[in-house]
């Protein structure tokens, strides 16, 4: 069996001579959270709405569940929130999840357990119209969910959630994986990504710029050290690190010692400085966050 659940190559969508998505090649394996990252117009959306079937792509192929997009078989296999839920206003949210649950052959338990599983069920008798834009999202992935698809095709599921929202959503997406479902999510809240996606996408101007592991992409943690004197610190840094050590100027003009810090035993490197007669100022370890990385890549675009 292909372990990729979703696969995509140089997958194009032109809107006359603009390239809303130019030759995307992405795969998303089976289990896990990948996250779609990009900034406000980069093309997650239309690439996802293709995913679906929604949209035809201009060149390129694509596969889910091995199959073509938007085909029956796919479809049923597939759940989906893209661009903001929309359901029935008058009715209540029970009511319009056993709508949609009738609609694709599902009982009455579908509805009710979906609900259930986005913490909606003290609220499921009050009308849509009454809910605030989290509880609209919350449904909205409720609806995704009903029949347990093996595929989640979540367009900013976080979208209107406050912290509480967030932190509850990031709990379901986490169980949906443990439960063996896949997830693929677009998301802005890149402190969320972080937590809790397996690999990423990042995509700018309709390219992609980036698939991998998160912590790949947020690279090496660096070891930052201030000591006295710096030369006798440096021969110590070295002997400490597999790939040496540099000597540059922080923000504050102090010289500081900066190494990879993979493989470095702290305590023990902290250790043989005193024991050199080394007078420590200050050591840390540091390494970028996704949104550092994210907003590097994007700039330079």
């Amino acid at each position: 069996m292909d372990d990729n659940i979703v696969s995509t190559d140089r997958l194009t969508k032109r809107y006359g001579d603009h390239p809303a998505v130019d030759q995307v090649s992405l795969s998303v394996r089976r289990g896990e959270v990948y996250g779609f990252l990009g900034p406000n117009g980069a093309g997650k959306t239309t690439t996802l709405r293709m995913l679906l079937g929604l949209v035809r792509p201009t060149g390129g192929t694509a596969s889910v569940h091995g199959l073509a997009p938007g085909s029956p078989d796919a479809l049923r296999r597939t759940g989906s929130l893209i661009e903001g839920p929309g359901f029935f206003p008058y009715l209540s949210g029970l009511e319009n999840l056993r709508v949609i649950a009738r609609y694709r052959g599902l009982g009455r338990r579908d509805a009710d357990e979906a609900l259930e599983r986005v913490e909606l069920t003290s609220r499921g008798s009050d009308r849509f119209r009454t809910y605030s834009l989290g509880m609209k999202q919350r449904l909205g992935v409720a609806a995704a969910l009903l029949g347990r698809p093996d595929l989640l095709i979540l367009d900013e599921p976080t979208n209107g959630l406050d912290p509480a929202g967030m932190a509850s959503m990031r709990s379901l997406i986490q169980s949906l994986s443990d439960d063996g479902q896949t997830v693929l999510l677009s998301s802005h809240l890149l402190a969320e990504v972080q937590q809790f996606c397996h690999r990423v996408g990042v995509i700018v101007g309709g390219k992609m710029a980036y698939e991998g592991t998160v912590s790949e992409l947020r690279g090496s943690r660096v070891l930052r050290l201030h000591a006295d004197p710096i030369d006798r610190a440096m021969r110590v840094l070295k002997g400490a690190t597999a790939s040496g050590a540099d000597l540059a100027d922080d923000e504050d003009g102090r010289p500081t010692l900066t190494a990879d810090a993979r493989g470095v035993d702290i305590p023990a490197l902290i250790r043989e400085l005193v024991a050199e007669d080394v007078d420590v100022h200050s050591v840390s370890v540091n390494e970028r966050s996704l949104e550092e990385v994210f907003l590097t890549m994007t700039e330079a675009k």
